[in-house]
């Protein structure tokens, strides 16, 4: 062995980028062990090593853990890596899903938020609505109802059946506002506020109201929309989509909560 061609720690260190403290934790393992040992037990390592330590460092930026890279530094072939890439990439996939769905969470709740912040109590509008996307709920059977809870937790337990994400805000469809003066507490579906759903709210002009207080809790404010649709000759369209800006997300007091009541009119 030709000692001239070694590296000693400090140097293969600062030639591979890596810190003198993982090269010794590498070797205590028996995943990368120096080629020798020198005075005072100094660790020296030949060329060829800084070949397995790259085949180290590409497994383990892919997130493969310490036990399986020295499993692989026995004996490995182009399948057995091949087939470890693939789980590999699949691994990310789910974990690209999960940040993808985290960030359209934030958004959605931002989204929200900022609307209903400054927004203020009782206010009733006309604005045009860009269509959504919204995911709904089987229909609720308010029959033999006797409280709101019921039919939401059927819902809720549905839900992973219908892939509906209940992470993003919940919403109350009625058929139309006939059904939402009647009973407001009481919509037809509840949907999910998930950007990615496979049903739309319509684009178009919508008569909008906020309102605060809990879940269904509406009070006489329906009449009001009504009222003023009348006042201003508008014709209701559809159905009334009624989900809160503000909720247990950003309120502790459920009093202060904040819905927006939309329905499309002409």
């Amino acid at each position: 062995m030709d000692d001239s061609t070694l590296f000693s720690i400090k140097d293969f260190a600062a030639f591979t980028g890596m810190r003198q403290s993982t090269l010794r934790y590498y070797d205590e393992i028996g995943l990368l062990t120096p080629i020798c040992r020198g005075k005072n037990n100094y660790r020296y390592y030949e060329p060829y090593q800084i070949i397995l330590l790259n085949f180290i460092n590409v497994l383990i930026d892919i997130g493969v853990p310490l036990a399986k890279v020295k499993d692989m530094m026995k004996g490995r072939n182009p399948q057995g890596i091949l087939e470890l890439l693939n789980q590999k990439e699949a691994d990310l996939n789910y974990k690209f899903n999960e940040i993808r769905t985290a960030f359209s969470i934030i958004q959605t709740y931002r989204e929200n938020i900022q609307s209903g912040i400054n927004q203020e109590e009782e206010d009733i509008c006309v604005r045009d609505l860009p269509e959504a996307n919204v995911v709904f709920g089987e229909k609720n059977d308010w029959s033999n109802q006797k409280s709101f809870y019921e039919p939401f937790i059927k819902f809720c337990n549905r839900a992973n059946r219908l892939r509906i994400n209940l992470r993003y805000p919940i919403g109350g469809v009625h058929n139309d506002m006939i059904s939402f003066l009647e009973a407001p507490g009481q919509p037809h579906r509840f949907y999910s506020l998930d950007p990615l759903g496979n049903s739309k709210r319509r684009a178009g002009k919508y008569l909008i109201g906020y309102k605060r207080g809990y879940y269904g809790e509406f009070g006489d404010f329906p009449l009001k929309m009504q009222a003023y649709a009348k006042e201003n000759n508008l014709i209701f369209k559809g159905p009334v989509y009624a989900h809160y800006l503000l909720d247990e997300i950003s309120i502790k007091e459920n009093e202060q909560y904040l819905a927006q009541i939309a329905v499309r009119v002409g």
